[in-house]
């Protein structure tokens, strides 16, 4: 088999796989957009004899710079996606890489089964790039990251072997070092360094016969996060999510619902959705009674009953990102973007976390940023808007003086969208030498002459 006609070098499509949601820009040297796993094989062969280095990317929503490149070949794995027949007794799925997540999730939900990860991007996710990061979101308060739901893959390692893995259903096992038992937990969350995933088996759920959200106003950010930490500590409820808008968020939810009157009084708003059995009752008034002692505008909560609500809900929630990635893009050509943060403490520090990085950009004389996210995890993200390079360079020494303060509280640089090429710099904050001389060792066994994904991590 031949790469002639596999890869490209068109500056048109070169241009289209140059940029992700990180507001940066690499033009790869080339593209590659096979269409079967033998593709894949021969092109990292052919990669790895003429020495040029391979960056494999999905849906290129990494708002890390993960997924774009400026060296040798960009590989868009978006060409395969297979999808193979729900196995019943066991509930899982086998799907290649390129498969679009949002597409399978909706697949699933008509047979009442249901993928649990759910990042917000989910759309535009591919399942490889979600392994890839270990992508989570909302709901992982209750289902947890991507990381368990896989049980099985199938991945190519840099010199072209493909490799199948699986999940030992060992309870007890003391053969080598624990970092070895399980090569899956290799490559989930190793943002392409590490080897090529080519396809998946999935875990899957019975999908939750009863759910309904509550979009709750607060008057101000205080007492929105301590509802949080009462919310996630309570006998009394039992939260899928809690999902936190500050003020400036919420002026982008209140805009893109076109409902500018809505909870105006309110300075912060928490999201959150709760699961029922089937014939069970959700119970909403022990959730407004809670929101009651935290001072919540109850005129104002809405509740959000039946799938269709639930997905406007999650629209809603998505027009933050969305729109903060275009006030960023605005900025691009004057060295401007968008600067998201990723960090996560123990969910009761975070109140203090948020209010350190406050206290930071305060005193480097740059605007708030815009907060939201998933605060049940204890895990925010920051979004500052640099106008430009100078602006740029402030807004990310406030990160790493937040990222310190993170650090000191038992948390971590980067809680769902991995390190990339953006957060490198601040991985010694968090791992010791020796952490990042075990993960070199990795690095050297699986990929020894560091072709796959260049900047990514190292």
């Amino acid at each position: 088999m031949t790469t002639i006609n596999l890869v490209a070098s068109d500056e048109g499509v070169r241009h289209a796989f140059a940029r992700d949601a990180s507001g940066m820009e690499l033009l790869p040297e080339r593209v590659a957009r096979p269409k079967a796993e033998e593709e894949v094989v021969d092109l990292l062969r052919n990669a790895r004899a003429e020495g040029e280095p391979v960056t494999p990317a999905g849906g290129q929503t990494s708002t890390t710079g993960a997924s774009i490149t400026d060296k040798g070949i960009l590989l868009s794995m978006r060409g395969l996606a297979n999808v193979g027949a729900v196995e019943r007794e066991h509930l899982t799925i086998r799907v290649q890489a390129g498969v679009n997540l949002g597409d399978l999730k909706r697949q699933l939900a008509a047979e009442e089964l249901l993928f649990a990860p759910d990042p917000t991007s989910e759309d535009d996710v591919t399942i490889g790039g979600a392994i890839a990061c270990n992508a989570s979101g909302a709901r992982s308060l209750l289902y947890g990251a991507t990381r368990p739901h896989v049980i099985a893959l199938r991945v190519a390692l840099a010199d072209g072997s493909v490799h199948e893995l699986r999940r030992t259903r060992l309870e007890k096992n003391t053969v080598g070092y624990a970092p070895i038992h399980d090569p899956i937990d290799w490559f989930v969350g190793s943002e392409g360094t590490l080897g090529v995933i080519l396809e998946a088996e999935l875990a899957l759920l019975p999908l939750p016969p009863n759910v309904a959200g509550l979009a709750i106003p607060f008057p101000d950010e205080v007492r929105a996060l301590d509802f949080i930490i009462a919310a996630r500590s309570s006998t009394e409820v039992s939260p899928r999510c809690l999902e936190y808008f500050d003020g400036g968020a919420l002026e982008i939810a209140r805009t893109a619902e076109g409902a500018s009157d809505w909870a105006r009084g309110a300075g912060a708003l928490v999201y959150t959705e709760q699961v029922a059995a089937a014939g069970s009752e959700i119970p909403l008034e022990r959730w407004l009674a809670l929101a009651e002692q935290y001072g919540a505008t109850e005129d104002d909560i809405s509740v959000y009953d039946g799938a269709a609500a639930l997905r406007d809900a999650r629209r809603l929630r998505h027009t933050i990102p969305a729109t903060m990635i275009e006030r960023g893009s605005r900025y691009r050509g004057a060295g401007g973007r968008r600067v998201s943060t990723d960090w996560a403490v123990p969910y009761r520090h975070l109140k203090d976390a948020i209010r350190e990085s406050r206290r930071c950009a305060a005193e480097a004389g740059i605007d708030q940023p815009v907060v939201y996210g998933h605060a049940g995890n204890g895990h925010p993200h920051q979004n500052y808007i640099a106008r430009d390079s100078s602006e740029l360079a402030r807004m990310e020494q406030v990160v790493e003086q937040t990222l310190r303060y993170v650090v000191s509280v038992g948390g971590t640089v980067a809680a769902e969208h991995g390190i990339g090429k953006i957060k490198r710099r601040w991985l010694p904050l968090q791992l010791t030498p020796l952490q990042l001389g075990m993960m070199r060792a990795f690095k050297r066994e699986l990929d020894p002459s560091a072709m796959l994904s260049p900047g990514n991590l190292f």
